[in-house]
């Protein structure tokens, strides 16, 4: 049996049917990873280029016996599956995910660098991560991920409905900020 690495995920979509997107992208994620936990779902202002529709954002915690770049190679071609296509940085899309953290390594390559390098200054992936890690400090950080989203300005990022969720969820974690997924 391959040993498994405890690993999370941020998925962004703004384009077309953004929570059909998320859960496409749950669904296909089956054959990376083992989905433990999903946050919960936010709509947030776009960052970088800010012409373009609102974005939902979430993170995912799961388990992969894949090895950081192999990962990465199935998320980029999953990406392309659901439709992605290669347009300006920061730009719409109608699916994003990176991979934030890989369990407490650090990974630096010419296609992958983890932790996430600009996670740490961006609400929109701090905030459901902290629904799923609260007090994780990634490799190289002094803070937890509650502490470094505490220094943000979330006045961009609200709770999205999640009545409008078409995977089956389960409350997880003493507040219900998380949810277990049911695929």
């Amino acid at each position: 049996m391959s040993r498994r690495t405890r690993i999370y995920l941020a998925l962004g979509s703004n384009l077309g049917d953004r929570l059909d997107y998320f859960q496409r992208a749950l669904d296909a994620l089956g054959s990376a990873a083992r989905l433990q936990r999903v946050g919960q779902i936010y709509e947030t202002e776009p960052w970088g280029v800010t012409d373009q529709p609102r974005f939902l954002n979430t993170a995912v915690e799961a388990e992969t016996a894949l090895a950081p770049l192999d990962l990465l190679m199935i998320l980029k071609t999953l990406e392309a599956g659901l439709g992605r296509q290669a347009t300006v940085r920061y730009g719409p899309r109608v699916i994003d995910i990176d991979i934030l953290l890989y369990g407490s390594q650090t990974v630096t390559g010419f296609s992958l660098e983890v932790p996430h390098p600009r996670m740490a200054e961006r609400a929109f992936v701090l905030t459901p991560l902290a629904d799923l890690a609260p007090d994780l400090r990634p490799p190289g950080w002094t803070r937890t991920i509650r502490e470094q989203l505490e220094t943000l300005d979330r006045s961009g990022v609200a709770p999205y409905p999640a009545a409008l969720l078409k995977v089956t969820l389960q409350p997880a974690g003493p507040k219900g900020g998380s949810a277990l997924v049911q695929l």
